[in-house]
This record gives structure tokens, C-alpha cells and sequence, in this order.
């Protein structure tokens, strides 16, 4: 069971259950986002215990089937990057690490606006924005949220 639980676990199934699993959490972010199955599934640990789980074992046969050591190579330049990511091992790695960090902002946006009492239709606008293009979604957000708290924070 486990042999063919383990073969189940293709890169492009990863890909596939990551990206079909974020949705729902995006769309209660933005359809409920005060609701208790919000807070439950999306607000919680579970999302990114899962998404870490992925990244953990994509990591792990990474590790024992190629070599781990390319990734050093990642500063060193834009052609670096590009054969790093020809490689679809790290190429879902990175994207895992991208629906994380945006659904973490996403999380971030709506209990923010929350404080700030930022009309919703405005949330709604970076919360899809910040799903697409992530660090647009979130300048989008700062900029609605320096008009309705009325002054500007370099920090929080």
C-alpha cells in the first residue's frame, strides 16, 4: 500500500493536489473570510503543514537521487536560475514555497483589514491580485490600507 501510495506521489500529482488544494482556501479568504471553517481549514496549521509536507518530500528525493548541492547555485546568475528551474524537482519546490508565501499574505491581508476596517470589495481586489502576482496583490493592499488608516508605517 505504501509502495503504490509512494508512486502515487509524482511530481506533476504534487503539482496538480497543490494547486487544486489552495482554491478552496482562497476562495473562503475571500467569500468567509471571518467564518469558523475559514478559520479552520485556512487560518490554521493544516495548509501549511500539508504544502511543508510536500516540500519536505520533494526535498528529500531530491536529495537522494540527484544532486542537492545546485541549488548553491541559484546567485550566482540569471542562466544559473534558468537551468535550476529546468529541473522539476526544484521547479515545484519553488512553486510550493510560492502558494505558501501568497496564501500566508492572503491570511496576512484579510485579518489586517479586518483592524483597519477596509471595505471589502477593496480586500477582494488584493486578495485575487495577490493570488496572481502575489507582491503586487500586497502593494495594492498597503495602498488601500495607507488611505484607511490615514498615515503611512514603514513597520508594523
Amino acid at each position: 500500500m505504501i509502495d503504490s501510495f509512494l508512486n502515487f506521489l509524482t511530481y506533476e500529482n504534487i503539482y496538480y493536489i497543490a494547486n487544486i488544494g489552495v482554491i478552496p482556501c482562497w476562495f473562503f479568504l475571500i467569500i468567509l473570510p471571518n467564518h469558523i471553517i475559514t478559520n479552520f481549514l485556512v487560518k490554521s496549521v493544516i495548509i501549511p503543514l500539508l504544502l511543508s509536507t510536500a516540500y519536505i518530500f520533494i526535498s528529500y528525493q531530491i536529495f537522494i537521487s540527484e544532486n542537492i548541492f545546485e541549488v548553491f547555485n541559484l546567485y550566482l546568475g540569471l542562466d544559473d536560475l534558468y537551468a535550476l528551474f529546468s529541473n522539476e524537482a526544484f521547479l515545484l519546490i519553488f512553486w510550493l514555497h510560492f502558494l505558501s508565501i501568497n496564501l500566508f499574505v492572503g491570511n496576512w491581508i484579510v485579518s489586517d483589514a479586518k483592524t483597519y476596517q477596509i471595505s471589502k470589495f477593496l480586500v477582494i481586489i488584493s486578495l485575487i491580485t495577490t493570488y496572481f502576482t502575489g507582491p503586487t496583490g500586497l502593494l495594492i493592499y498597503w495602498l488601500f490600507r495607507i488611505f484607511y488608516s490615514r498615515k503611512i508605517n514603514f513597520y508594523d
